[in-house]
This record gives structure tokens, sequence and C-alpha cells, in this order.
């Protein structure tokens, strides 16, 4: 595959009477099967290997390339036009500053254009610079976007050089030799190491972000790459939140007094998080503390009763996906990204399915019958122009109480 015809149509022409000057391939994809797609290079220069996976939202692309669950992938957006928001920094979506671009590269089909939008502070080329994420643009992404749908998601290298040299043997190796996604630990590069504690509160027009006041209860939040708007929909519920690091033991955890817990979001092979992760849950839903997972988190809740997790041909990225909630029938129009899932049929008797995806019938909720706890595939934070999946924090906060209340009538 080369879209280097493209280039020749959409940048320039060889006409020296046109007023324009060609333009040599700058950024090139080398996948692991060693076919090369060129364009042009933007942002961070070098090269990087990952994993390349598509997104079909419109908006939210830096919330996105924020997003530590998308450690060591290339996000292909398939919406033409990105960038015309600009940058800012309400919009970052990672807590831990290592992980504060968690993709290692952007695939666009357009230039990135100048942006347009009253809170932008900054372009996205030079935004993608400074936080060392490479981005090639010129690029066929509807072609792009077949072959995965096709034959899954590649392993590859995204380079960028501004006089167009490129090693493409070298690079052919490097992507050849990356072994994948499929059984890495991403969460240590992306999540807190130490304790800390969150009261931002979600932003709304012309005040920004708000501090919480009052409080409820006290939730404690396990870092596997959380997201920031996560913690900041538990503060709007009232809960004090305490973020600790995805290598807390359980002990650790219950020491803090917690009336709740989530399990968050975060990249990589869950089986491979959780050889450590699970055991800490499992003892913690021998306490039926109430718990709450979400994206990783529900994959390793459902690790740790006995299910199975499954690599996805192409996984799940975007903001249009329904979901249906088989608790109240309705149906979700949600924010996805994923490329591991719960396998349905390994679930146990005692873990409900609460939640199916519409577009694929793959699992996206659980409920656990003998113990205050549930979990979601999906965003329920992301608020992908809907904010259908709010009622997911305010059902977690109903969960905690409604185990407190019961704690006190037995104790009466």
């Amino acid at each position: 595959m080369s879209s280097a015809t493209q280039l020749d149509r959409t940048h320039g022409s060889d006409d020296p009477s046109s007023g324009w000057r060609p333009r040599i391939a700058t950024g090139v994809i080398v996948l692991a099967d060693g076919a090369v797609i060129e364009g042009l290079g933007v942002g961070a220069t070098g090269a990087a290997v990952g994993e390349i996976c598509f997104n079909t939202a419109m908006t939210g692309y830096e919330e996105i390339l924020t997003d530590p669950s998308y450690a060591a992938q290339i996000i292909t957006f398939t919406f033409p036009h990105i960038g015309i928001v600009g940058v800012n920094d309400e919009d970052i979506e990672a807590v831990n500053a290592a992980a504060a671009s968690a993709a290692v590269g952007a695939i666009m089909r357009a230039d990135i254009s100048g942006p347009s939008n009253f809170r932008a502070k900054a372009r996205l080329d030079g935004w993608l610079k400074a936080r060392g994420v490479i981005g090639v643009t010129g690029i066929d992404t509807r072609a792009l976007t077949t072959l995965i749908r096709e034959r899954g998601m590649p392993n590859a290298v995204i380079a960028h050089a501004p006089d167009g040299a490129f090693d493409l043997d070298a690079l052919r190796a490097k992507a050849a030799r990356w072994p994948g996604i499929d059984g890495m630990d991403l969460v240590p590069g992306v999540g807190s190491t130490q304790r800390y504690n969150w009261d931002e509160t979600s932003w709304a027009l012309e005040s920004g972000y708000g501090r919480r006041h009052a409080t409820r209860f006290h939730v404690v939040a396990i870092d596997y790459g959380t997201k920031r708007n996560i913690l900041r929909l538990l503060n709007d519920c009232g809960c004090a939140v305490t973020v600790v690091p995805a290598t807390a033991s359980a002990e650790d955890i219950l020491a803090l007094k917690p009336d709740g817990v989530v399990l968050s979001n975060g990249p990589g092979d869950p089986a491979a998080t959780g050889a450590y992760a699970t055991p800490t849950i499992q003892a913690l839903l021998e306490t039926k503390v109430p718990l709450f997972g979400v994206c990783l988190g529900h994959q390793l809740l459902g690790l740790a009763v006995g299910a199975r997790t499954v690599k996805m041909p192409q996984g799940h990225h975007g903001a249009n996906h329904p979901v249906k909630d088989f608790t109240t029938g309705k149906v979700e129009v949600v924010s996805m990204n994923h490329g591991f899932a719960v396998d349905r049929a390994s679930l146990p008797a005692n873990a409900e399915e609460t939640h199916v995806s519409l577009f694929d019938g793959s699992n996206c909720g659980i409920a656990l019958a003998d113990r205050p706890a549930f979990s979601v595939q999906y965003h329920p934070e992301a608020s992908p122009g809907p904010r259908d999946s709010h009622y997911l924090f305010r059902r977690f906060v109903d969960l905690i109480a409604a185990s407190k209340a019961a704690e006190a009538t037995r104790a009466a």
C-alpha cells in the first residue's frame, strides 16, 4: 500500500508553472508485513513502534491522545479534519505526567489546520511535537481502516524525518520484531506511583473546573491509567477521592477505610496486569466493599471472578458505540477504547451480564449477584456529546449508600 500519488494530488504539482513545489514524503508508516505507507510528517521526529487502531470520533482528539488506555498504540483518525479546535491544558485526560501523551503516533487524512475555537491555546502540530508524538498526514485513512477491519490491528512503526531520509529496511525489521500488546502489562508506564487526593469537579462553561465541598463518602480509585474525568465525576457525586497505585495491596487500600473502590481504565493486556491486580481485587471482594470497574477495571473484575479475556480483531475505539443496558432496557451512545474484551461465555454463574454492544454483541458490563460490585467496558465519563452514561456514577454511590445502610441494620 502506498499513498505517493495521493501526496502529489493533495500537496503539490510537478508542473513548475503551477507555483507549487512537489513535497517529498517526510512521514512513513511501516507495517510488520513490510508494507510502507507514505505521507507528510508532523509533530515529533524520529520513529516509534506500536499497534495501529482506528478511532471513529469526530471530536475530542486531545482527550483521545492523552487517554492512558492508548499506551503503545498508533491512532488512525477516521474523521478527516483533525486539529481545527486546537488544544488547551483543560482537555488533557492523563493524570501521570509520564502518560501525558500515551499514544505513540497519530495518523490523519488532511493536513493539520489552524485552530478555530475560543478555547484553543495552541496548534495541534506543535502540541504533538512538545509531547513526543509522531504524526503522519496525507494518508488514505479509509483504506487503512478497511485493512484493520479485514486483517486486524497491525503492529507498525510510524516515523517522521523532515528530510525524507528513511532506512526502510531498519524500520521494517523494527516493526517485525515488536511482539505486540498481547501479553504486555503496560500499566506501570502510565499509572501513578504514589497515593494522592483528588477534589476537582467537572468543567463548566465560563467557570472551568470546580472543587468539591460537600462529602458523602470516601472512595479509593486504583490507578491502572485513570482518566481525570472519572475522578471528577466521583467528586461531582460528593465522594472524597483517594487515588492509589495499581500495585497497592488490599491491606493498604482497606487501611484507608474506603466506602467504595473504583477499578480504573488502563492499557495493555488485562491478563498480564491481572497477575498482580486480581489477587487484590479478590481480597477486596471478600470484604464486600462496593466496587465499580471501568474498561480495564471491568476486565480485571471479570478475571477476578473467574472469567477470561480475549484479544479483539479490531477493538472498539470511538464515540458513537451503541450499548444496551439490560437493567433499564435503554440504549446508550458511549465512548469506547479497548482492544480486549471479557469472554461472555466464560462468565461464572454469579456474574450477570448487564450491558452488551449492539455492534458485535460483545460483553460490555457485569454485576455480581453475591457482592456489591459491577463494571462496564466503556467510558461512562467521556461524554461524547450525550451524557448517557453518567448515571453509572450515581448507581455506584447508591450502591455505597445501600451497603452502608445494610451494615447499619446488621449492627443494630
